[in-house]
């Protein structure tokens, strides 16, 4: 049976530790990667579903807004401590140094390229209601394509709790018990990883907010209509030791075979 296959999309320079373990993922989860980038792109007839995935700030003029100016900006990140950092290394040395060595620091001022083809993929794939999951920057784009807004600095929301950028599971979310995130997690509480500055502000049209953080930072968005559209503002495909998070990867496949077989089908006389 041939696999279905999932378009992963991302920069051309950089990202590839994202690629790396976001394929894994997927071919664990039993799809047929492919990568899609402004260099290398690829139409939406290729893939049977779509993953956008993180990096650059989604440029504020897709929402109507100036972008703010970075001197104004100011992140309150919290280190991670000396234990908590050396488990880090002990347990996963794959994955923090692979993500340390493989990803660039300038992506993080935008990526127009990426904007412009991530918008169209999104806008054909909705279109034709092919599953999507967007991660992080993917999760933030997708609700700018529905129409809704981010908030371009986050720093308002850490004056009392602290805001973690780490790629350990430390960030408690809540998420919705009549969501299907919740059903596809099998939980209403769990840790995640925490790699962003920015967040959905307002949610786009049948977009509903499934996940926050205990200060109302939005963690997760689905679609009300479409049963396989959702973003996620965490990394699952950097925790690979998490069932809950390789369930997203998992999901997304049985979706796309589900939809490519549908449609592969013929009608009945």
């Amino acid at each position: 049976m041939n696999r279905p296959v999932i378009g992963i999309t991302g920069p051309d320079r950089g990202g590839l530790a994202a690629w790396i373990f976001g394929s894994l993922a997927v071919r664990y989860a039993g799809g047929k990667p492919i990568r899609i980038t402004p260099g290398r792109p690829a139409g939406i007839d290729r893939v049977d579903a779509l993953i956008v995935g993180g990096g650059a700030d989604v440029d504020p003029a897709l929402y109507g807004e100036h972008p703010l100016n970075p001197g104004l900006r100011t992140l309150r990140r919290q280190s991670p401590s000396f234990w908590r950092f050396l488990t880090t290394l002990l347990l996963f040395p794959v994955i923090w140094s692979l993500r340390r060595l493989l990803s660039t620091k300038h992506l993080r001022r935008g990526d127009p390229g990426r904007d412009t083809l991530e918008s169209r993929l999104l806008e054909e794939a909705l279109q034709r209601e092919l599953p999507i999951l967007g991660i992080c920057r993917g999760a933030q784009l997708l609700n700018v394509a529905c129409g809704g807004s981010l908030h371009q600095d986050l720093s308002d929301f850490y004056n009392e709790s602290p805001d973690l950028w780490t790629i350990w599971p430390q960030k408690l979310i809540h998420i919705e018990p009549d969501s299907r995130l919740a059903r596809t997690m099998k939980r209403t509480r769990c840790r995640v990883n925490s790699m962003h500055r920015q967040a959905i502000r307002e949610t786009g049209v049948r977009l509903r907010v499934v996940a926050q953080e205990p200060n109302a930072v939005i963690q997760a968005i689905e679609h009300m209509d479409l049963p396989c559209v959702f973003g996620v503002q965490w990394h699952p495909e950097y925790l690979p030791q998490r069932r809950e998070q390789r369930a997203l990867f998992r999901r997304l496949v049985t979706h796309a075979c589900y939809r490519r077989d549908s449609v592969r089908r013929p009608a009945s006389p």
